[in-house]
């Protein structure tokens, strides 16, 4: 029987890719926080609190990791408001950006997607390949007609 194969994709910016990887797979927290976030949900928003409280690193680790996370686009940063015994208090709060999904699939086993997010991911992928194919094309000068026949045969 052949084996199953899971499609792993990521598209890095190629200026960025070695720190990317760096800041990722080098650090075991990196790929805690990205882990955490597939339980959450891949769309879901991140709060260094639940971080704190869920993975075994100290608020100290877990800020360092956000940050560099963040610097490098695997991560969007956001302030959130609100109201915890009577008082108003600004939140910080993360995102995984379309890159940042990407590394979080690398981790993530099929059954702990949704349909929805398979969907949306698929999507995403297509999206992201057809405007690379559109680019390389534009750059190596192939007419675009001849890739559409091929994309239509396939699609049959």
């Amino acid at each position: 029987m052949p084996e199953k194969l899971h499609p792993y994709v990521v598209f890095l910016p190629t200026e960025k890719k070695d720190k990317i990887l760096s800041a990722i797979f080098g650090s075991k927290a990196s790929v805690d926080v990205l882990r955490f976030s597939l339980k959450q949900g891949i769309s879901k928003t991140l709060y260094q609190k639940d971080l704190v409280e869920s993975l075994n690193y100290s608020n100290k680790t877990i800020i360092g990791n956000l940050k560099a996370l963040t610097s490098l686009g695997v991560l969007t940063e956001q302030m959130e408001k609100t109201e915890k015994k009577n008082r108003i208090i600004w939140v910080k709060t993360y995102q995984l950006t379309t890159l940042g999904r990407w590394f979080a699939l690398l981790l993530a086993e099929e059954s702990q997607l949704s349909e929805n997010e398979k969907i949306e991911i698929l999507e995403s992928l297509f999206r992201t390949y057809v405007k690379l194919v559109k680019n390389l094309a534009d750059e190596l000068k192939i007419n675009k007609k001849m890739l559409e026949k091929i994309f239509k045969e396939e699609m049959q």
